[in-house]
């Protein structure tokens, strides 16, 4: 008979348990039957052990067959991105709309700013009355309305991760790569993905800081993902220095929709838009292969129609049906600006991405425990990248604050993030590699 304890120890002494055993727990874990302490000792008994690829493929399906898993009956192929996370990060805003004007049906569900990086649903809700929580009616109509939806899980979508994932917090075994492909992939396919693209970031704004960590996720993401049958590849990408030149909701927002709109493009952002939409193409079966497809997302970008699917995309979730057109007036800002001035002149060498990140939670645009309010007006633009020339007194970026001394604190935490040095380094290259 089946129970925690043997499962457990089975790992814990370098063994690995059966897929059944493994779906039993992810379904125990969701019922009660996996007690909190048995869920932490299974944890920490993965991080230290270690999982096959077998067994990640059956915690990974249990855990989505632990609650609703969505069905769909569109015509067209259903596919998604994932990011690791990063600074600057909003490719999922443009990415979404441009998918769905080539033919993919895009049912997003997203996440919140977790530690110092931001969330997709805290940058959507910058604008005015956007709702991320859609029932399923909601969610199912507009999927067939707009062809795209970006949302919040709901409650009975993999609630074992759910449980799982908050133990994790709390007994230092967040970096677990198995148990991170688990979560991130059983939320994932429990929204009924044909194909899925994976961003797993590198470098000091992401996660993962070395390049061979964010191999070894994007590797493991990518064969669980295909095990358990869904068609998916990984591109490892930049981190060492924001992707937008904004760091905070509203700001990121205003980056999105001038890329968008083509009033002021954004390469790195455009770029990786472009690289992650034509993988996803192709693997859905609506490209010929990833470079026929990243001429069909630009082309979606270039045309304005992109801009047009956003825009039906923000009136179906409650935004304002004027917002593409007059972005500018819709979105907060924050009333105090101030100038980060470089404390000596030189080119910039090196960034802090996380450092960055927490300098924008600082300021109220993400949170420091559950449940704080995030202010969608504050952080940082402006931002000089690596390889930049700066003089001492030149701005290297703008603080967006709600007091004087909040500003000033972050001026101090974004100078201290920032590295200069007398020669110009290499850029670093946005795209890495590609896994799958």
């Amino acid at each position: 008979m089946t129970d925690a304890r043997s499962i457990i120890a089975r790992i814990r002494d370098g063994g690995q348990p059966s897929p059944d055993d493994l779906s039993w727990f992810a379904a125990g874990l969701a019922s009660g039957a996996v007690t909190d302490a048995q869920a932490g000792a299974f944890a920490m008994a993965v991080l230290l052990k270690g999982l096959n690829e077998e067994g990640r493929v059956a915690l990974t399906r249990g855990m989505r067959d632990s609650g609703k898993v969505m069905g769909w009956d569109l015509p067209g192929p259903v596919v998604d991105k994932h990011s690791t996370g990063g600074i600057g990060d909003c490719t999922s805003l443009l990415l979404a709309p441009a998918l769905a004007v080539c033919g993919a049906y895009v049912p997003m569900i997203s996440g919140r700013g977790l530690g110092h990086t931001g969330g997709t649903l805290d940058k959507l809700e910058a604008i005015p009355g956007f709702r991320t929580g859609l029932t399923e009616s909601a969610f199912r109509k507009q999927m067939t309305d707009v062809k795209c939806a970006i949302v919040a899980a709901s409650a009975d979508l993999a609630p074992a991760d759910r449980r799982l994932y908050a133990i994790r917090d709390v007994t230092s075994t967040v970096e677990s790569i198995d148990l991170i492909t688990a979560s991130i992939l059983s939320k994932k396919l429990a929204a009924g993905l044909e194909a899925l693209v994976l961003d797993v970031k590198c470098g000091s704004g992401a996660f993962m800081k070395t390049p061979e960590r964010a191999e070894a996720l994007a590797r493991s993401l990518v064969a669980t993902a295909q095990g358990a049958g869904c068609m998916t590849s990984a591109l490892i990408t930049d981190m060492s220095q924001p992707l937008a030149t904004a760091a905070g909701n509203a700001l990121e927002v205003i980056e999105v929709m001038e890329t968008l709109t083509g009033t002021s493009v954004n390469t790195a952002l455009w770029d990786l838009t472009v690289a992650l939409g034509g993988e996803a193409l192709a693997l859905a079966g609506l490209a010929h292969d990833a470079a026929d497809g990243e001429g069909r997302i630009a082309e979606a970008l270039s045309s304005g129609a992109a801009a047009e699917c956003f825009g039906r995309m923000v009136v179906a979730q409650g935004g304002p049906a004027d917002f593409v057109d007059r972005w500018p007036d819709r979105l907060p800002s924050a009333p105090v600006m101030m100038e980060v001035p470089a404390l000596s002149g030189g080119f910039v060498t090196q960034i802090d991405g996380e450092a960055l990140g927490h300098a924008v939670v600082h300021l109220g645009g993400g949170r420091l425990r559950e449940g704080d309010r995030v202010n969608p007006s504050v952080g940082l633009s402006n931002l000089a990248g690596i390889g930049e020339e700066t003089g001492a007194g030149v701005p290297l970026a703008m603080v967006h604050a709600v007091t004087e001394d909040a500003a000033k604190a972050a001026v101090r935490a974004v100078q201290a993030a920032y590295g200069i040095g007398p020669e110009a380094p290499e850029e670093p290259a946005l795209v890495q590699k590609r896994i799958g």
